[in-house]
C-alpha cells in the first residue's frame, strides 16, 4: 500500500494552554475536533485538516536533542510578513537556503524547544 499524504505529528507538551495559543498565533493553527481520548490535549487544525497533534503530559518531556523526531515543516507564502511575525513575538530565527533547491528555510522553535521549520520558494528572498 502506496502512502498517499502526510497526516498529523504528536508532540508532548506540559504547557497546553500555552502551546495552543503560540501555534494559533504563529502558525495559524486552530484547535478543532477531537476524539475523547484519556489525556488531555489538542489537535490544531490547518483548514480541515488537524496536522499537530498536541498530547497533555504532566511533566515536560526531555530537552530537545534527547529525542528522535529533529523537526518537523510546513509550506508557505509570503516569508516577509512571516519573518515580521517572528520577529513581533521575539521569536529567534534563521533563514537558510537550500543548496541546489529552491527552498529557503524559516528555523525556529517553539515554546517547548521543538524545532520547526517553514519552507518558502527561493523567490521570496528578494523581497526581504
Amino acid at each position: 500500500m502506496p502512502l498517499t499524504a502526510f497526516d498529523h505529528v504528536n508532540v508532548r507538551t506540559a504547557n497546553l494552554d500555552a502551546m495552543t495559543a503560540w501555534y494559533g498565533r504563529i502558525l495559524g493553527l486552530h484547535p478543532g475536533p477531537r476524539p475523547p481520548f484519556n489525556v488531555g490535549g489538542a489537535w490544531l487544525y490547518l483548514g480541515d485538516q488537524p496536522y499537530v497533534h498536541l498530547v497533555e503530559v504532566a511533566s515536560p518531556p526531555e530537552a530537545a536533542g534527547n529525542t528522535t523526531l529533529e523537526h518537523f515543516a510546513f509550506r508557505a507564502r509570503d516569508m516577509p510578513a512571516f519573518i515580521a511575525l517572528l520577529k513581533d513575538n521575539g521569536i529567534v530565527h534563521s533563514i537558510d537556503e537550500v543548496p541546489e533547491f529552491p527552498i529557503v528555510q524559516v528555523n525556529f522553535h517553539d515554546p517547548d524547544g521543538n524545532h520547526i521549520h517553514v519552507d518558502f520558494h527561493k523567490e521570496e528572498l528578494a523581497s526581504l
